[in-house]
């Protein structure tokens, strides 16, 4: 799903993006909810979440909740860390963040490759923000390896920077 978003674009530096496991769901200016697994070993309820230039995602297996904001939010620590591996209760959470520059061509031709990809799938969420078609913030859900898996872009145009994260999170036995 492909929105654009009513509101001026906030986070405008990708070096601003803090992330935090455990929020209660914040305002969203878009939501996706969708549901991933095999129906055997799991069957999880996502909640994709669009916060300005910043995501959400909350997931709910029925054995226990995972809550992931990648955001710029008073009094959390910037930058983004490049990996972090923890148990978050029924959960094993992997995630990991890169910052790529890219030039200008690069970039609109990236970003335009992203949005595609992610606009026309029934676990994708998009939002652009008004006045730079290269500014978005994008999410992907996907159930693999009995575990839920998600991909995030967020784009600072201005920048030249695409900040892409993955997050894997399984169910412990």
């Amino acid at each position: 799903m492909l929105t654009t978003l009513q509101t001026s674009y906030t986070d405008t530096r990708a070096g601003d993006l803090a992330w935090c496991l455990g929020k209660d769901a914040l305002p969203a200016l878009a939501v996706l909810n969708v549901e991933v697994g095999d129906g055997l070993r799991l069957r999880a309820k996502v909640e994709l979440r669009l916060l300005g230039a910043s995501h959400q995602v909350l997931v709910d297996a029925g054995r226990g909740e995972c809550s992931e904001t990648v955001a710029c939010m008073p009094g959390s620590q910037a930058p983004l860390p490049f990996g972090v591996a923890r148990r978050v209760g029924v959960w094993d959470y992997e995630f990991a963040a890169r910052i790529e520059t890219l030039s200008q061509g690069s970039f609109a031709g990236r970003a335009q490759e992203l949005l595609a990809l992610v606009a026309d799938h029934p676990h994708g969420l998009a939002g652009t923000f008004p006045g730079d078609p290269h500014a978005f913030t994008a999410l992907l859900v996907q159930y693999a390896e009995g575990g839920v898996r998600w991909r995030t872009w967020h784009a600072y145009p201005q920048e030249g920077r695409l900040v892409t994260t993955r997050t894997r999170v399984n169910a412990l036995a």
